[in-house]
């Protein structure tokens, strides 16, 4: 078996010990339910809690950890990016967006819209002291490419 293949091999293995429910493959890549989406955010170092949201609705799809009440959060959230976007509309930028980050005293917030689903963004709360900025955008950027919905 290439060395390719026994690593998604093994990592399906790991994703299915965890109690994820579905692991489907496409295009020879690993893809993740809502659930495993959630649980890869909050290995993030300084992580506190993460959700998947509907921004139509403002309703989230999934959430996990603690230390905020994530259903106010989504649906504030949700208006950050209504907002941003109605702004990129009236500017004319012909543009998408990467990732919101809210930077506060203690945490940093990650919005990052998933590209292959309109209307649904990921969630990523971190206490700032502990986080390292850099390596958890990229864990959002990463799992976001993994999501199936």
């Amino acid at each position: 078996m290439p060395a390719r293949e026994s690593h998604a091999a093994a990592e399906a293995t790991t994703l299915r010990a965890r109690g994820s429910t579905r692991i489907s493959k496409r295009k020879g890549k690993t893809m993740a339910t809502i659930k495993q989406v959630l649980e890869e955010m909050l290995t993030t170092e300084g992580a506190m809690c993460a959700a998947v949201v509907d921004s139509g609705s403002g309703m989230m799809l999934g959430s996990a950890g603690s230390g905020l009440d994530l259903e106010v959060a989504a649906a504030g959230n949700t208006e950050v990016v209504r907002a941003k976007m109605k702004t990129m509309r009236q500017l004319g930028l012909n543009d998408v967006i990467d990732d919101i980050l809210i930077t506060l005293g203690k945490q940093y917030h990650i919005i990052r819209p998933v590209s292959r689903k309109e209307g649904v963004f990921l969630y990523l709360v971190l206490e700032k002291s502990k986080a390292n900025l850099a390596l958890a955008r990229r864990k959002v950027q990463d799992v976001e490419r993994e999501l199936t919905i």
